[in-house]
């Protein structure tokens, strides 16, 4: 049985893995925040398709969500098999001088440790070296970790960089413990991220700039996220697929 957590799927790429995953056999735990309706919505899609799946509520930010959400995932659908890493937050669009340590502080809870504490649940479960049969692991990070995002918000983009670099070493940790671990760097894609941002627009106002002169859609990037979740892609782990429209 195959069996994948997708966090932050309430919404936006998180919402169409989680659905595109479903159309391929996997049952799927969908982690949601804070909006219940929503997550649930994802759920009745997928189970009226014919597809099971789940809603779990947890702040991944917090440690003991994060095990209780795992638990309950076990319990209920079964000893996971894909994990995606996909949920994040960003705040309002401002310069450096109007950061501050609880902005930064939070956007890096939820970001980086987040990440690392699902990651570590995920192994743990996964892992030959525990008795599991293996698994896949596929990281959200964003163009911005390559980009900066100056003027905008640099500690989102320095937050993606942490993702990168967890997604390198955790890739080369486990991958004889039977688990493949990669990473997605979605651009401007439609979501309602950029709202948060202080711009729902904004993918409209700059994609002129990008070489393909259109913003993605988030079943583009659940596309790649699922083949690298596949068999596939058995061979490729540590590996950066760009998906920003040639910028």
């Amino acid at each position: 049985m195959k069996i994948a957590l997708v966090t932050g799927a309430s919404r936006g790429i998180g919402r169409a893995t989680a659905i595109l995953l479903a159309e391929q056999g996997y049952a799927v735990g969908v982690n949601y925040l804070s909006n219940e309706m929503a997550a649930r919505a994802v759920v009745n899609d997928i189970t009226v398709n014919g597809g099971r799946a789940i809603a779990l509520q947890a702040d991944i930010a917090d440690e003991a969500q994060v095990v209780a959400m795992f638990r309950r995932i076990n319990d209920e659908l079964g000893p996971i098999t894909a994990l995606v890493n996909n949920a994040g937050i960003l705040f309002q669009q401002t310069t450096i001088e109007n950061l501050s340590a609880e902005r930064i502080n939070k956007v890096l809870s939820t970001n980086v440790t987040g990440y690392f504490l699902c990651c570590r649940e995920a192994v743990k479960i996964m892992s030959h070296r525990h008795g599991g049969k293996g698994g896949a692991i596929v990281n959200v990070s964003s163009a911005a970790s390559r980009l900066g995002a100056p003027g905008e918000y640099v500690d989102y983009a320095a937050s993606k960089g942490a993702v990168d670099t967890l997604t390198t070493g955790l890739a080369l940790e486990v991958a004889a413990c039977g688990i493949r671990v990669n990473c997605v760097r979605p651009g401007l894609i439609y979501t309602e991220m950029h709202a948060s941002g202080g711009e729902p627009g904004r993918v409209d106002r700059v994609k002129a700039s990008l070489p393909m002169q259109r913003g993605g859609q988030p079943e583009e990037v659940a596309q790649a996220i699922c083949w690298l979740l596949s068999d596939s892609a058995s061979y490729v782990t540590g590996s950066f697929l760009e998906l920003a429209g040639g910028k």
